[in-house]
């Protein structure tokens, strides 16, 4: 299994290099959130990943009672400006705040900005949801995404998969010092999932 991390600003600055060095393979950081927050760390994360040779992945952090268009036009264009998708990148929609709002209005939300990533730039986003959460029926119609799921009590690479998902891609199984996942495959597999040029 590849080993891969998360990071968002709260880790401030992240030593990519001592990370690829202790065998992480891939990695995910916080682009944005709602429809106009960035992550001031973004850009630095995404070129330290980029020189390190960690398969990169970037994700936005959903609000769902904001407009998912909006949401995903300001995460692809803090991409593009961080220097945009190279072959093998990885998107990811962080799906764990209902705003509030009933599950439908939730599933929809996701299924648009889905929709709208992957017609802009050909990836799949993979859906980071917790199991409580998917079952609340937050999550319906979007067993076509890859699950990237947050189990951190479960054994490493044997989380308990929630409807509507058969299976997982990602299980986050720890969550100190830094957050901390595994990808059932091999490193071309991962990258299958990601940004193709063509």
């Amino acid at each position: 299994m590849l080993q891969g991390i998360d990071v968002s600003n709260w880790q401030g600055t992240v030593d990519w290099a001592g990370h690829a060095e202790a065998g992480v393979a891939f990695a995910f950081a916080k682009a944005t959130e709602g429809g106009d927050y960035t992550d001031k760390w973004f850009a630095r994360n995404w070129n330290g990943m980029r020189e390190s040779w960690i398969v990169c992945g970037a994700y936005h952090f959903a609000r769902p009672k904001g407009d998912p268009i909006e949401q995903a036009r300001h995460f692809l264009n803090v991409i593009r400006s961080a220097g945009g998708l190279r072959r093998g990148d990885l998107i990811a929609l962080d799906l764990e705040d209902d705003d509030g709002l009933r599950p439908e209005r939730v599933a929809r939300h996701a299924r648009r900005w889905c929709h709208h990533v992957e017609r802009h730039t050909g990836v799949r986003p993979f859906i980071y949801t917790f199991q409580a959460f998917a079952h609340g029926g937050n999550c319906a119609g979007l067993a076509e995404y890859p699950l990237w799921l947050a189990s951190p009590h479960s054994p490493r690479g044997r989380p308990p998969v929630p409807r509507p998902w058969r299976d997982w891609t990602i299980h986050q199984y720890a969550s100190s010092p830094v957050d901390r996942n595994v990808f059932h495959g091999t490193r071309q597999e991962l990258t299958r999932l990601g940004f193709d040029p063509r």
